[in-house]
């Protein structure tokens, strides 16, 4: 059955067994050729709110995944066991750019266009919104959650700051970027409780400490990278994909040392979306090529491993996400 595009990855390591699943590749790190370490199976389902640009979708459980329409404007949950749709619209003009869901149950998503953080509570249909305290932080981009749910970390790409949302008090905290014009992209806790920032429009990476709001920047080895997306792993290093020059990069913040790798699909691969599963394996997908194409890095090996095109072509895979219980990524397509 073919089904477009709400999507859900699942990966295995080759090792004889009986799965369900698309191929597995063989050989060295080319797009045509990478090495024997994983089929990946990829399931999609036709999202019924037309031309919306689907995306960001969050798995709250294996059977319950949210997502937002950026360009008409709502909320929605699919049910995975069933593939029924649920929808929430929002206020006209809303944009609605990523969500994250609590353990909880409420639904937290940005408001791109309005300058607002959105709450939405599922049980009572009740939606709050939180404004920026500075009309200059007008599009709220990418959220995450702390690891104790206290507090909202956010980036504010056109506006060009970084931001806390502290959830109790409703209080935001707003952090200039250093840079003019380095439009803060995606961000991700750190094993420690810090937060890392990749800026999408510079050569840079950003780091903010969560108890001073001290900010950092770290100057990536090339003059014309520029970093999109980012995992940090449980180690501590940071790993970012390069959307201009095609490539895969690892900074350590314990010995400030970079380590880069130039995707299968070249300097036109345009790497976007990202995840990092339990084994520390990350997931990236390469939007510069039509299907977009899923590709798994080991960093214990150092290979590219488990190449798959995206079924419904995909357009841009923008954003993922990682449920570690069921051990499947998650991630929306402009194909709807």
């Amino acid at each position: 059955m073919h089904r477009t595009a709400i999507g859900r990855l699942s990966s295995t390591r080759c090792a004889g067994a009986a799965i369900l699943a698309l191929t597995c590749a063989a050989g060295a790190a080319t797009a045509a050729d990478l090495s024997n370490d994983g089929p990946v199976a990829i399931d999609e389902w036709k999202v019924p709110y037309e031309e919306s640009r689907p995306r960001d979708p969050f798995a709250a459980s294996g059977d319950e995944v949210w997502f937002v329409g950026q360009r008409t404007g709502y909320l929605a949950k699919l049910d995975v066991e069933t593939g029924e749709f649920s929808k929430v619209d929002l206020k006209e003009g809303e944009g609605p750019h990523n969500l994250i869901v609590a353990s909880d149950g409420i639904v937290w998503y940005a408001g791109n266009r309005t300058g607002v953080i959105g709450r939405y509570d599922p049980s009572t249909e009740m939606i709050e919104e939180v404004a920026m305290p500075d009309p200059a932080a007008r599009d709220p981009h990418t959220l995450v959650l702390d690891e104790g749910e206290e507090n909202i970390w956010f980036t504010v790409q056109g506006g060009n700051f970084m931001g806390r949302l502290a959830i109790e008090s409703r209080k935001v905290d707003l952090i200039p970027s250093m840079t003019p014009g380095s439009r803060p992209y995606g961000i991700k806790m750190g094993p420690e409780g810090d937060v890392w920032v990749v800026l999408f429009g510079a050569n840079k990476l950003a780091h903010i400490d969560p108890q001073t709001l001290e900010l950092t920047e770290i100057e990536l080895p090339r003059e014309g990278a520029r970093p999109r997306r980012l995992e940090v792993g449980a180690d501590g290093r940071v790993w970012y994909v390069d959307y201009a020059e095609g490539m895969l990069g690892a900074y350590d913040p314990a010995t400030e040392a970079f380590d880069e790798w130039p995707l299968p699909g070249g300097e036109g691969s345009r790497p976007y979306g990202t995840a990092m599963d339990a084994d520390g394996d990350v997931w990236l997908v390469e939007t510069g090529v039509s299907p977009n194409r899923f590709v798994g890095f080991d960093p214990d090996t150092e290979t590219f491993f488990g190449s798959a095109d995206v079924p419904s072509g995909g357009g841009t895979i923008r954003h993922m996400h990682y449920h570690a219980p069921s051990g499947a990524v998650w991630f929306g397509t402009d194909t709807n």
